[in-house]
């Protein structure tokens, strides 16, 4: 791709870093924001610059958040003595959006995968177990996408956590074995999450 102006090209590359998003589509984007006010430009880096210096991680559940401790951990409303183990924040925003689930969360930021040199001592598992040696949480729903790496991950806080007196539950198999939790339709997470198995039992079928 040749481009008439090095400044462009520049704009264009740093664009195309972004995960999904190849040279074209790159180059549509800079060339749409060159088309707008100077002041949406101005905007968007402000957003960014923002978000990259003053967003925060929630210090009870890992989540992304603006305070200290996130909105979903500050709200009373919210069932304390559940707790959904999920991946990263986009499978937060996808439970949320069904309106089913009412306790609270635990990010692990990953999932075990020895492939890509990721062990349990690079995600937010001590934590988890430090929660649950608290005493105050009764279940714990693993809500990790049904592949490979999700159920490794699963099964290897599951035995972390055999000695105390806790309920492990899974969400049921609406999930497509294979799927990733935040493309799945709310109809069929929300179903997943209000009809979760007892997690000795997927193991067993």
């Amino acid at each position: 791709m040749d481009f008439s102006s090095k400044i462009l090209e520049n704009a264009v590359n740093e664009v195309s870093r972004l995960p999904g998003i190849g040279k074209r589509t790159a180059l549509r984007l800079v060339l749409h924001l060159l088309k707008q006010p100077a002041e949406n430009t101005k905007y968007l880096s402000e957003a960014l610059l923002h978000l990259r210096n003053d967003v925060k991680t929630c210090e009870k559940c890992h989540n992304i958040s603006d305070t200290v401790l996130c909105d979903i951990c500050q709200n009373p409303k919210r069932n304390p003595e559940i707790i959904c183990v999920v991946e990263d924040i986009r499978d937060v925003m996808a439970i949320e959006s069904t309106a089913q689930f009412k306790g609270l969360y635990h990010v692990l930021g990953g999932k075990i995968s020895p492939i890509e040199g990721i062990g349990p001592q690079n995600l937010q598992i001590d934590s988890l177990i430090n929660k649950v040696e608290q005493g105050e949480i009764k279940e714990l729903i693993f809500a990790l996408s049904s592949t490979m790496e999700g159920d490794t991950t699963n099964f290897y806080i599951y035995k972390q956590l055999q000695k105390f007196d806790i309920t492990t539950s899974t969400i049921a198999r609406g999930i497509a074995v294979g799927d990733e939790l935040e493309y799945a339709d709310e109809v069929t997470l929300g179903r997943s999450i209000i009809n979760r198995i007892p997690f000795e039992q997927s193991i067993k079928s």
